[in-house]
């Protein structure tokens, strides 16, 4: 187990960002058989870094351009689960999707690096 205990950094003001906002949808099914969502919005906070920047991908249907970004935080961010659709988070202006949750509990109590993927494709 790792003896490094970064919470002092991630938690740090001059690294934590205070402008995040998550949307978790709850989903049931309706009376008539459709899937209806229930949002919940809340601010969190975390750290978050770009993980390879914007990219351009072509193929023959035509061109695409993907973003992600990884955001640490203590909040538990969810890729999707039974009930729930995937996280949206708002930063920078921008939806973000959680695609991959990780545990960072071994470096700092309670944390997760959460992959998000920008919501709106651009091309």
């Amino acid at each position: 187990m790792p003896l490094l205990d970064v919470s002092d950094v991630l938690l740090d003001p001059d690294f934590l960002d205070t402008t995040l906002v998550v949307t978790r949808n709850a989903q049931t099914v309706g009376s008539d058989g459709i899937a209806v969502d229930t949002p919940m919005t809340g601010p969190f906070y975390g750290v978050v870094t770009s993980m390879g920047g914007a990219v351009l991908q072509r193929v023959a249907e035509g061109a695409r351009i993907t973003d992600t970004i990884t955001i640490h935080t203590q909040f538990q961010l969810i890729p999707g689960q039974e009930g729930f659709d995937a996280d949206m988070v708002t930063w920078s202006g921008r939806q973000w999707t959680v695609t991959n949750v990780n545990s960072y509990s071994s470096y700092g109590r309670g944390f997760i690096a959460a992959t998000c993927t920008l919501k709106k494709l651009a091309g």
